[in-house]
């Protein structure tokens, strides 16, 4: 018997921020496309900073963009699925080539953003407001 040599033909990565998850797959093509949900990505999202955000690994980081990224994200507002979306794409940038981890590293795109909405604390009206206060 011949032993078999598997070969990925992508790389699949997970990207969050606040309550937002992305599902991303990274895949060798001839030329840069991003699918978000099943359409493309400058119908998903509406606005050009958006969009600008979800392609910033590739120009910030001086990466050669030739692939087919498909994305699943679920959960969140638009721009919190749009960070999901550069994380998720970073950690493939770097799974695909470890050279590329200093330089994505220094561009902030490999941490993701803990910051979240407050809980609501029980006799206040929001996570700290008061009541207002009355002395008599």
């Amino acid at each position: 018997m011949s032993e078999k040599t598997t070969t990925k033909r992508y790389i699949e990565t997970i990207g969050r921020r606040k309550t937002a998850s992305a599902r991303v797959r990274l895949t060798p093509s001839s030329k840069l496309s991003i699918e978000v949900n099943g359409k493309e990505h400058s119908a998903y999202f509406p606005t050009d900073s958006h969009r600008a955000i979800v392609i910033d690994p590739f120009v910030k980081g001086k990466i050669d963009s030739k692939f087919t990224i498909t994305a699943l994200v679920t959960g969140g507002g638009i721009h919190a699925q749009a960070e999901a979306i550069r994380h998720g794409i970073a950690r493939a940038i770097v799974e695909l080539d470890e050279n590329e981890h200093t330089n994505i590293k220094k561009l902030g795109f490999l941490k993701r953003d803990p910051r979240a909405k407050e809980r609501r604390k029980f006799g206040l009206k929001k996570a700290r407001k008061a009541p207002q206060w009355s002395k008599r």
